[in-house]
């Protein structure tokens, strides 16, 4: 890099620029893996940042999966640029407002300040930062003040999860329209698609034959690789299932199974039912959940676990439930609190057990001690799971591995089976496509449902939920599914649970293999002792036996007209023995059967 130079007077006082400055910013801030990587950046980010410099591009869109460091990337970019003058000012566009005041923190540790209250102006700010963090909400509605200042001073915009700038048709547009003068523009996601037709500012697509335009990234370093590279952990599926029932609007009771081949009504339905929290499958779930946690903490003592709920109401009933089951009273994350950033600094930075939030951390918020997750949320849109997902992948060590609970619903045991599937955005796919492709499952009743954090009667059809059951249905790891049904608390479900939290990828494997023998052998056995009749004390039997044969033997005397003496004397004689009294069971049978037969039967 060259030698660090100030920027231009206009933006104020710089911290200086350094390549050493950059030993102070791990390869995946906040906290990186120690192993596997240079002194100052991962393999994957040596690479896109050799591409970046070779193309000198105005636009480039760099596709990371979560937790492999695309923030000290982008940043490196934009040290660069600011020493090279190639620009005088940074703007960071991310899609929340905890995340403004992450990048700051970020950028400040390789000297880039930037202001996370700031709209771009200097006379709203210090003339000692270098930039702003906005949200894209925050210049959708000023589009034209950041058109301005981009065209008045030679800019570099980063754009944290891009795919947000098509939210919609007027947010697209508006950010277009802010960053269209800009002069180098740097795209940032894991995620690099939607669910919808809306194109993704500044983001290259090329026609596919079908018709449909598909998205093109410069530089990609996807899940597999991530894995292949111990950048992330590997994540175990825990799926839950069991019977639901619930009360339609009509007065009609309906009863399925979670997990069962139904309609695409009757699983929202059931699904819903079981995310009631006063229920017991969601009770029973979060029970499991932190009884994995409590495993987990064996070997990290710091690990977290995360429920993400489908609206406030139910989040508020799920801390209670925790509070219960742990002993310990759960952070809670609600989208209208003040201090919602705040409280998720907090349990970033200590050592509670579990964070419960309804859809402001699914997203960019780095949580790196996450290890145990709860998908306790109706939305699925295969973007918000693999986001969800993405919140728990982090490693800070190698080995770690990550958990996170689902109920089984076809469209989620789908996203988790191709989590390493790498994928592009598609505008204008032909309806043939969509009916064959599981990507294209959204449910927008669902999402709509959860934008709005409402109970959706209008939407889902009003019902009342009556009862529920969790059952352990199965384990998915590496798109392959391990062990059969069983009751919670069981010891089949206690194997699974138990699994230790530092593994690596080819040892979860084998020990789920063995857990799935050993479940097999263990049903194997019960089916082999439901089949032999219960033990029974000895004198009992006798006296059973006893019993029937002084019966048939009273029937053969009445039948011949011979006295009762005579016939035994006669078995006796026919079977062997020792008297009545001193004849073992086997002995009583032998001679019951031989009466039977000398009488027909």
């Amino acid at each position: 890099m060259p030698s660090p130079v100030p920027a231009a007077a206009s933006m104020g006082a710089v911290q200086p620029l350094s390549q050493a400055a950059f030993e102070r910013l791990s390869p995946a801030f906040p906290q990186r893996a120690p192993w596997g990587t240079s002194a100052l950046l991962r393999a994957w980010q040596s690479e896109a940042l050799t591409l970046y410099r070779e193309r000198a591009a105005r636009d480039f869109l760099a596709v990371a999966t979560p937790g492999a460091g695309k923030t000290t990337f982008a940043l490196r970019v934009a040290a660069e640029l600011l020493t090279d003058k190639v620009v005088r000012r940074v703007i960071v566009v991310v899609p929340t407002e905890h995340l403004k005041t992450q990048w700051a923190d970020a950028a400040a540790k390789v000297g880039i300040q930037l202001d996370p209250g700031g709209t771009g102006n200097r006379r709203g700010r210090s003339r000692e930062f270098d930039g702003v963090a906005v949200t894209y909400a925050g210049v959708a509605v000023r589009s034209w003040h950041y058109q301005a200042i981009t065209a008045e001073v030679p800019t570099l915009v980063i754009f944290d999860e891009i795919h947000h700038a098509g939210d919609s048709r007027s947010w697209g547009e508006a950010i277009r329209d802010a960053f269209q003068l800009a002069t180098r523009r740097l795209a940032l996601t894991g995620t690099p698609f939607r669910s919808d037709d809306h194109p993704i500012p500044f983001i290259s697509y090329e026609q596919l034959a079908d018709g449909s335009m598909i998205s093109r990234a410069d530089y990609v370093y996807g899940y597999a690789d991530a894995l292949r590279d111990h950048v992330v952990r590997p994540v175990v599926f825990m799926n839950y299932g069991g019977p639901m029932r619930w009360r339609t609007s009509s007065g009609d009771e309906v009863a399925a199974g979670l997990g069962e081949l139904l309609t695409k009504d009757l699983t929202a339905q059931a699904w819903r039912t079981a995310l009631d929290p006063k229920g017991e499958w969601i009770s029973a779930v979060l029970r499991a959940a932190d009884r994995r946690l409590t495993e987990v903490r064996r070997h990290l003592p710091d690990a977290g676990g995360l429920v993400i709920a489908s609206n406030q109401t139910v989040a508020r009933a799920y801390a209670r439930i925790l509070a219960e089951v742990s002993g310990a009273r759960p952070t809670v994350v609600l989208s209208d609190d003040a201090a919602a950033s705040g409280k998720i600094e907090r349990f970033a930075g200590d050592d509670s057990r579990w964070m419960v939030a309804v859809r402001m951390v699914s997203e960019g918020v780095d949580v790196p001690r996450l290890a145990v997750g709860v998908f306790a949320t109706s939305t699925s849109t295969p973007l918000f799971f693999a986001q969800a997902v993405g919140r728990f992948v982090r490693a800070r060590r190698r080995g770690e591995l990550a958990t996170v609970f689902l109920p089984t619903v076809p469209i989620l045991l789908a996203h988790a089976a191709s989590l390493e599937r790498q994928r592009d955005h598609v505008l204008g796919r032909p309806k043939a496509a969509e009916a064959v492709d599981i990507w294209a499952e959204t449910d927008a009743l669902l999402e709509q449902a959860n934008r709005t954090e409402q109970a959706s009667d209008e939407l889902l059809g009003q019902f009342e939920a009556v009862s529920s059951e969790a059952t352990f249905d199965h384990v998915l790891f590496d798109s392959q599914a391990y062990g059969m049904h069983a009751a919670p608390t069981s010891d089949d479900e206690a194997d699974y649970l138990g699994l230790p939290g530092l593994l690596e990828p080819d040892q979860v494997s084998r020990l789920l293999a063995e857990r799935q023998r050993r479940q097999v052998r263990r049903h194997e056995q019960t089916m082999r002792r439901e089949k032999v009749p219960p033990a029974e004390a000895l004198h009992r039997t006798l006296a059973a036996q006893r019993k029937e044969w002084n019966s048939l033997v009273a029937q053969y005397a009445r039948v011949q007209g011979t006295p009762h003496s005579h016939v035994h004397a006669a078995l006796r004689r026919d079977c062997g023995g020792p008297a009545l009294a001193q004849c073992t069971s086997e002995q009583v049978d032998k001679r019951i059967r031989t009466i039977k037969k000398w009488l027909g039967r």
